[in-house]
């Protein structure tokens, strides 16, 4: 079950697993299934490997469901289409690889500035560039975080099972709608091509969230005012609500407002509705933490091996656990400290050469920890033995 949230409609009491449906699902598959159950009826994209499965997904089901289905002519485009479609009421999405995600950065700026609710998710693969098309890789998780320019802010989720791939969507569009910004949805290739049995989950069992919508005479409507959680009300295009959206700095009404004043509240504000939630926000799990000495941070792909790596490694003698980051943004680094800092050693496996997530586990323990990292940039799979092998390492002094 989803953490539960004050608003929107109430989830309904869990039910036997018997009473679901059971299905063997794609990754990929299993994201375009839970973009349905969260309500989504706007999909515009392009087609890249290794995300296709999804807009093929969303071509054949959201025709007969009402809903949109565009094929964009770039992903520049497509991402355009669906702030369009959310600014007019939808709940939108698109998906992509690297080099989409990459055109669409300028544009997710612009849903940034405009607080524009829309899901985003990038299958990771291997590059630069082209790179390695149908090949893994986790090293898009800067890119997430830092791709627009400016002071800016987004949350990230990353599924590590099909099931996630189900559920994390269905938050992302919670998150989304709630706190009026684009969410990714960040899984590797390996995760969205994976195939599991999946129990759906029953219309109402999970809660979803709607967007707040105004409540006042159409004339006095500000819609970038925001109430007192942080989040402004967002009416729809085609409405009696009339209102401006723009890239520029805006004030509450929505039009050009270049005082400092009004741009350091603006710019805040767009940290604050993150920051001020952030415990709701940030979701993470664990395995074997009790009694553990050895850390494992995982993300996606990693985390069944690390799983394995863990047990393992307890066969062997040495108390291992296992933190999985479902929320890479905002960082879980309270999360991080709490378990890192009672071990002697934290081992993050991830597939890229920097050790993007590395650099921010050691933020968050301070310098001197035993911090040890597992990459690989090869397009291949970090394995259980490639995490055993740097816990049996010896120390070579602080970071490693």
């Amino acid at each position: 079950m989803l953490q539960a949230t004050k608003q929107g409609r109430k989830a309904k009491k869990a039910v036997p697993v018997a009473a679901r449906e059971m299905r063997l699902m794609q990754g990929n598959q299993a994201i375009a299934e839970g973009a349905i159950y969260a309500g989504a009826r706007f999909y515009a994209g392009y087609p890249i490997t290794p995300s296709s499965e999804i807009a093929d997904e969303c071509a054949t089901r959201l025709p007969k469901l009402g809903g949109t289905y565009i094929q964009m002519e770039d992903e520049m485009a497509s991402i355009a289409a669906v702030i369009g479609a959310s600014l007019a009421g939808a709940k939108a999405l698109t998906a992509t690889s690297g080099p989409g995600f990459s055109l669409m950065q300028e544009n997710l700026g612009l849903a940034v500035m405009g607080e524009v609710p829309c899901v985003v998710v990038d299958v990771q693969r291997a590059g630069p560039s082209t790179g390695l098309a149908t090949k893994p890789a986790q090293s898009d998780i800067m890119q997430v975080r830092w791709g627009r320019h400016g002071d800016q802010a987004v949350i990230a989720l990353c599924p590590a099972t099909v099931r996630e791939c189900f559920t994390l969507t269905v938050q992302a569009f919670n998150f989304a709608e709630r706190f009026r910004l684009p969410v990714i949805l960040m899984p590797d290739e390996i995760v969205g091509h994976m195939r599991e049995n999946v129990a759906l989950p029953l219309p109402g069992e999970i809660e979803l969230i709607e967007r707040k919508a105004p409540s006042g005479a159409p004339a006095a409507y500000l819609p970038f005012k925001p109430d007192e959680d942080g989040i402004a009300p967002l009416a729809a295009y085609g409405g009696e609500y009339v209102f401006h959206v723009t890239s520029s700095m805006h004030g509450t009404d929505g039009y050009s407002n270049n005082d400092p004043v009004n741009a350091a509240w603006r710019v805040r504000q767009l940290h604050e509705k993150i920051e001020r939630h952030r415990d709701e926000i940030v979701l993470t799990q664990s395995w074997y933490t009790e009694d553990m000495e050895v850390l494992i941070v995982t993300l996606g792909a990693t985390t069944r091996a690390g799983r394995s790596a863990a047990l393992e490694a307890r066969a062997k003698g040495i108390k291992a656990g296992v933190l999985q980051l479902q929320t890479v943004w905002p960082f879980p680094d309270r999360e991080v400290a709490a378990l890192g800092k009672a071990v002697r050693m934290v081992v993050v496996p991830e597939m890229n050469y920097s050790g993007q997530v590395a650099g921010e586990v050691q933020k968050a323990l301070g310098a001197g920890a035993d911090l040890r990292r597992v990459n690989k940039y090869n397009g291949t799979i970090i394995t259980p033995q490639d995490i055993l092998d740097a816990i049996l390492r010896p120390a070579a002094g602080g970071a490693t």
